[in-house]
């Protein structure tokens, strides 16, 4: 049987601490599914498929090099929702410190109430990556700032010329 984990979020931009997150959700899935949300109420720097091409190539290596197979998709409805619409019986989070984890544990209560049959699991952020926050990377390249140590290299060089652009 097929262990496929949903893990959910903005990915704008996809950060070294969302890669840790899919790195160890490889340990406990056969089959990852990194589900981009959209909100029609937020303004992403990367479109929808932007993300999603930024996240299959940076994450593919990972999930590769431990046979566990990738799919990257968007959704705009519940997260259980969404793991029910690919199959997934597990959804991954990220923790950084006590804020993440009041927040997710709240979210991981409701989301039980409502589809029991999908178990949320935590992964503790490992300590080089905990304090990444796609919303910090965002303002530091904004500024021109250098985020190489906080992103993946093509990311880094796409925010670049994103922000060359503006």
């Amino acid at each position: 049987m097929t262990r496929t984990a949903l893990y959910t979020g903005s990915f704008d931009p996809v950060t070294n601490g969302h890669l840790d997150v899919v790195r160890q959700a490889c340990r406990v899935a056969d089959r990852i599914v990194i589900a981009i949300g959209i909100h029609s109420s937020k303004t992403p720097i990367f479109t929808a498929p932007e993300r999603a091409e930024l996240l299959f190539a940076v994450c593919k290596p990972l999930v590769e090099a431990e046979d566990v197979a990738l799919e990257v998709v968007t959704f705009d409805d519940l997260a259980v929702d969404a793991a029910k619409r690919h199959g997934a019986s597990l959804i991954v989070r990220g923790l950084r410190d006590g804020t993440d984890f009041d927040y997710e544990i709240q979210m991981a209560s409701m989301n039980a109430a409502m589809a029991p049959e999908i178990q949320t699991v935590f992964f503790a952020a490992s300590p080089p990556v905990r304090p990444i926050t796609a919303t910090l990377v965002r303002q530091i390249a904004g500024m021109g700032g250098d985020v190489t140590a906080f992103v993946p290299d093509l990311v880094a060089k796409r925010l670049i010329a994103k922000f060359k652009r503006q």
